[in-house]
């Protein structure tokens, strides 16, 4: 039996942060109303390959929330409760233009960010630059859709920060 091989990287990554002065919880409703939820059903139109049917379930939008895990809830065992809850955002027919060329952009679609209340009482948003995680792949038909993305999850955390 061979041993495995492991390959090791150092990436540089950008980490971005967005804050405002508003609540916490109305920077999270904005954002939850300005990105939709989801729909598996996406998944099912993906994988019997009809598009048609995934972009009309998009409904012309760019962005999903996957998930939401309320963070702050979890650190009641360090008796620090807090607002806090981090979002996988991301769109799935975006993530088979990067992972049809390399599939291990899969591990970054869909995207990780996390929105917080500061010791201020504002909010921030934080999250690793999009094409910087997936340009590491060096497959510019990769890259591209991440520069994209970087546009995308920007505009939609700005807005949900005004």
């Amino acid at each position: 039996m061979s041993e495995p091989t492991v390959v090791r990287r150092v990436l540089q990554v950008e980490h971005i942060t967005i804050e405002t002065t508003k609540k916490f919880a109305d920077v999270q409703v904005a954002l939850e109303s300005t990105v939709p939820q989801f729909n598996p059903a996406m998944l099912d139109a993906l994988a019997k390959g009809d598009e048609q049917r995934v972009k009309e379930l998009e409904g012309g939008a760019p962005l999903f929330i996957f998930l939401k895990r309320d963070h702050g809830a979890i650190l009641q065992i360090a008796g620090r409760p807090s607002k806090a809850t981090q979002y996988e955002i991301g769109n799935p027919l975006t993530a088979t233009r990067m992972t049809r060329h390399q599939l291990p952009a899969a591990l970054y679609a869909p995207l990780r960010v996390v929105i917080y209340e500061t010791a201020g009482a504002g909010t921030r948003f934080e999250y690793d630059k999009p094409s910087d995680l997936f340009g590491q792949f060096g497959d510019e038909a990769v890259t591209a859709v991440g520069r994209e993305l970087d546009v995308e999850l920007e505009r939609a955390l700005r807005r949900a920060a005004e």
